[in-house]
């Protein structure tokens, strides 16, 4: 079939057409892959890793005697009463000392998710306690995270027992003080353990070649055996202060078992007093003479504030 020249100029024509329709499709195509990838990367920016902090070094604020680096929730309130009977070396005449106890009961409560307060009282020395603790830095994983918490605890002691001598019998002379930075890691699930260098001051001692300041390294340590118990240890080796044939290492080995809102210790140890000048500076039991004695502590938690910023 012959084609004149329009006809062959407008089947040119058409097949441009044709060809810009396919390019501005081909166009259009990329645009939108491109314009998909950008929303993509959009979207998936959520989903970079995320700072975590950890949970759950110890079920308690307390290893045994001392701090751990576990801090109260905002608005809780902890109601503690930690008991200790007499030493096994007592004897059958004591029950291997059930029939003596010592207690302290005491009440922690959670200003903030990084700062507690708390007070007690013990029958041992009849003695007031209380304490600010303050969490400088939390261990945590994922960007910007810091490998171990770090916490600050101060507290102040004072005697009511009654005394006869006069000087004794001051104010002053029945306070004491204790300061200690907690450094603590929780090393995968099943493993905790802390470092707590402790530096305690008593305003009256009762010899005059005693020293007044004290200074000891906490160690406590938790390896958890299922979801609701563990093992837990808690010792403060004394490094400057203390007085020979006088002063023994505090040590209290013990199981951690949590039911519900309760934390239950059942332990054995050789100190009778449950505050941190009182165990650091007035342990005299030897564990090497069967001087220990059972104890435990028991921990009910209470939401008093609802917190509405929730958790990390």
């Amino acid at each position: 079939m012959y084609l004149g020249g329009n006809e062959i100029n407008n089947c040119m024509t058409n097949k441009y057409k044709i060809v810009m329709i396919v390019l501005g499709l081909i166009s259009f195509s990329f645009s939108s892959i491109a314009q998909t990838d950008d929303l993509e990367k959009l979207l998936n920016a959520g989903n970079t890793p995320q700072k975590q902090y950890i949970h759950n070094a110890f079920k308690s604020s307390r290893v045994i005697n001392g701090h751990s680096m576990e801090m109260l929730g905002k608005g809780v309130l902890d109601f503690r009463i930690l008991h200790r009977f007499g030493t096994l070396s007592s004897g059958y005449h004591e029950l291997f000392g059930l029939d003596q106890a010592s207690m302290r009961f005491g009440f922690d409560y959670g200003v903030t998710k990084n700062l507690s307060l708390g007070f007690g009282r013990s029958t041992f020395n009849k003695e007031l306690d209380g304490f600010v603790k303050y969490r400088i830095i939390p261990q945590s994983k994922g960007p910007g995270s810091f490998p171990i918490s770090i916490v600050w605890v101060s507290g102040i002691t004072m005697k009511t027992a009654k005394e006869t001598d006069q000087f004794r019998a001051k104010m002053e002379n029945r306070i004491g003080y204790y300061h200690q930075l907690i450094l603590g890691r929780k090393f995968g699930t099943a493993f905790t353990l802390q470092l707590s260098p402790a530096f305690v001051h008593r305003n009256l001692v009762e010899y005059n070649s005693d020293n007044n300041n004290m200074v000891a390294l906490g160690i406590g340590g938790r390896i958890k055996l299922s979801n609701r118990s563990a093992l837990i240890l808690d010792t403060y080796p004394i490094l400057y202060g203390g007085r020979n044939g006088y002063n023994q290492i505090p040590l209290s080995i013990g199981f951690d078992i949590e039911t519900g809102g309760h934390v239950f210790q059942l332990h054995i140890t050789n100190t009778r007093g449950m505050n941190e000048k009182a165990f650091i500076s007035e342990t005299t039991e030897n564990w090497g003479k069967g001087q220990i004695r059972i104890g435990f502590n028991l921990s009910r938690v209470f939401t008093i504030v609802k917190n509405k910023e929730g958790s990390w």
